[in-house]
């Protein structure tokens, strides 16, 4: 009896340590809020930059920012979004617009293919998912990142925010472009 009780005592303890050591879920962000700073590599097709790494603040104020989530490079979904954005790269880029995707793979991935779909713009890599985290677009049950679109303005506040972009028809990207096409 007495060793059930020392199991059950040790076993109450391990818990309550684990339930206080659990990190606090980020802030929901939400539309005028000042966008969470961050420092990622990033590929593109030519070259890999790991160091230094890409700085969000070091955007801040040349263009406005899409930060595009997705879950993983060399997938249906992944492709068919970021292949739409390679296709309409220039009307994006005369809407003041900068592009950076954003998922888990290693910039070694991105790498490839951004050559393999010949991508015009960064891809950033952010393994440990530290950024989607911070902005609401990591998924704990799947470990990937959600597709999600956030819009940054020059002046470094979130215009726009679509946690559920969808690939699978037009309308998501068309509402992308009419807000950048709002900021002009």
């Amino acid at each position: 009896m007495s060793r059930l009780l020392t199991a059950i005592s040790i076993l109450c303890l391990i818990l309550s340590m684990s339930s206080a050591q659990q990190p606090e879920s980020p802030a929901i962000l939400r539309v005028g809020d000042a966008a969470p700073d961050f420092a990622l590599p990033y590929a593109t097709k030519d070259t890999l930059i790991i160091a230094p790494p890409l700085k969000l603040s070091d955007l801040v104020g040349k263009r406005n920012l899409v930060l595009a989530f997705y879950p993983a490079d060399w997938s249906g979904g992944c492709t068919k979004e970021v292949c739409t954005i390679r296709d309409n790269f220039s009307k994006l880029e005369s809407l003041n617009a900068e592009i950076l995707p954003v998922s888990g793979d290693y910039v070694f991935s991105h790498h490839e293919w951004a050559k393999h779909h010949n991508l015009q713009f960064k891809l950033l890599s952010d393994h440990s998912h530290e950024v989607a985290k911070k902005y609401n677009s990591y998924n704990d049950l799947t470990g990937w990142n959600k597709r999600t679109v956030f819009v940054i303005d020059r002046a470094g506040k979130i215009v726009y925010i679509n946690l559920q972009y969808n690939v699978r028809t037009p309308d998501d990207f068309q509402k992308l472009q009419e807000v950048l096409a709002s900021l002009k």
